[in-house]
């Protein structure tokens, strides 16, 4: 696969998701699978990944305050 933007090599890796929610609060999930340009940096993260993340991010809204750091890998079902 070549990345989108500078056409250098995607190797598959591990990038950090941030998310603001309502009231300015914020999600950190670390460690999330992807496909990251060797060139750029530029990351693209899969469907089923995404998924996940949205589930994350759901869970982490309904009983946070201000930030969670969540790992990935830890919250994979």
């Amino acid at each position: 696969m070549n990345c989108f933007y500078c056409k250098g090599d995607m190797t598959e890796g591990f990038t950090n998701y941030t998310a603001e929610l309502e009231g300015g609060r914020i999600v950190v999930v670390r460690n999330v699978p992807c496909m990251k340009c060797s060139q750029c940096g530029e990351t693209v993260i899969d469907g089923a990944a995404a998924i996940q993340l949205e589930e994350i991010i759901k869970k982490c809204s309904d009983i946070m305050t201000e930030v969670a750091v969540i790992n990935y890998s830890n919250s994979a079902a």
